[in-house]
């Protein structure tokens, strides 16, 4: 039995795959590669005497493997291929990038449909056209802050116009863009009670009492703004913190400055917490 399952195994019909993993292709195998961008391509390159014209059409029908075929294939028609790579934006920046012969004003029509590709093509093709990459790229806040941040000649004021309608990326765009408007930025991080926090923390220039203001609507960030921030209000921060028994527990043992008692009040509304400060703050007072 075995002997006819090797047999039949060595006489049956090998799949293109199978023969190019195995390097048994030839030239009758073309036609089949044209089914498939990737087998075209991969036909093109590692089959002599391939038809590069005919493997290149059949390679086009996909972005990527037209990328390829301009970058690894000798002969190939770089316009043809650009053609099809500049379909996907990804794409049309990585043949802008790097694909000897590119049209940059051609690829980047095409990597700007996206705002990350439109940052990447600013950032690194020579030749790119600043103004119109930013454009694209300020449509999404984090690719306005990389762009402002990464990108000689960006215009730091209209990025940061985008930047400020999410608190996180306005808290990193104050804290990483030289120029940024701290008080412009502030009024984006404070919509959110984390990086009202975080800004007030770690932001020169921050308005304490602003930031602190958005930061106890939570117990948790009115524990850490009384505990890290210097020159927070202490008594607003607990009236915030011990809304919650956990809070109220770990304001009372980490918050120099903090009233135990009414700290106490809160925490013991919860077994566990009255248990914790009974072991961690009572015994340490």
């Amino acid at each position: 039995m075995l002997e006819f399952l090797i047999r039949d195994a060595k006489t049956a019909p090998k799949s293109f795959g199978y023969k190019l993993k195995n390097n048994l292709l030839t030239l009758e195998d073309q036609e089949e590669a044209l089914t498939k961008p990737k087998w075209a391509y991969e036909f093109a390159r590692y089959v002599k005497g391939a038809d590069i014209e005919v493997c290149q059409g059949g390679a086009v029908k996909d972005s990527v493997w037209a990328y390829y075929f301009a970058k690894d294939i000798a002969g190939a028609d770089i316009e043809l291929c650009q053609e099809a790579a500049i379909k996907d934006p990804e794409w049309s920046y990585k043949f802008a990038n790097y694909i000897p012969g590119a049209d940059i004003e051609v690829c980047q029509g095409g990597a700007i449909k996206e705002p990350k590709w439109a940052y990447y093509f600013a950032r690194n093709v020579k030749g790119a056209d600043i103004e119109l990459c930013q454009e694209a790229a300020i449509k999404e806040p984090e690719w306005a802050y990389r762009f402002a941040r990464d990108v000689t000649g960006a215009d730091i004021e209209v990025c940061q116009e985008v930047v400020i309608n999410e608190p996180m990326w306005a808290y990193y765009f104050a804290k990483h863009i030289p120029g940024a408007d701290i008080e412009v930025c502030q009024g984006g991080a404070i919509k959110d009670p984390v990086w009202a926090y975080r800004f007030a923390k770690d932001i020169p220039g921050a308005d304490i009492e602003i930031c602190q203001e958005a930061t106890i609507k939570e117990p948790k960030w009115s524990y850490c703004f009384a505990k890290y921030v210097p020159g927070a209000d202490i008594e607003v921060c607990q009236e915030q913190a011990i809304k919650e028994p956990e809070w109220a527990h770990e304001f009372a043992r980490d918050v120099i400055g903090a009233d135990v008692e009414v700290c106490q009040e809160q925490a013991v509304k919860e077994p566990i917490w009255a248990y914790k400060f009974a072991r961690y703050v009572i015994r340490n007072i």
